[in-house]
């Protein structure tokens, strides 16, 4: 079943820090990875960064999630605690 995750980091994480992660993943080559249908990076209306993600499966998260930690934490991202949701459906365009 596939599912949603939504990240609510610390206020204190910026987009650089956002955009290292990332670049280190790419370079690992490890992003995007397997299993991850859609990533997205945003701004709330308060100015802090947000990541909401859908996966395929809970496993396939939570297998990249053991590689994503020590990134996050090297980078200085506390991920804070994740919202974890079963999808019941999507609709694209």
């Amino acid at each position: 079943m596939s599912v949603l995750i939504r990240f609510a980091p610390s206020s204190s994480t910026t987009t650089e820090q956002y955009d290292e992660s990332v670049r280190r993943l790419q370079d690992a080559g490890d992003f995007p990875p397997e299993g991850m249908e859609y990533h997205v990076c945003f701004l709330s209306q308060d100015g802090n960064v947000r990541v909401s993600e859908i996966w395929d499966s809970r496993e396939q998260l939570e297998a990249f999630g053991e590689r994503l930690r020590p990134i996050l934490s090297d980078v200085g991202i506390d991920p804070g605690e994740p919202e974890i949701l079963d999808i019941h459906n999507t609709v694209r365009r």
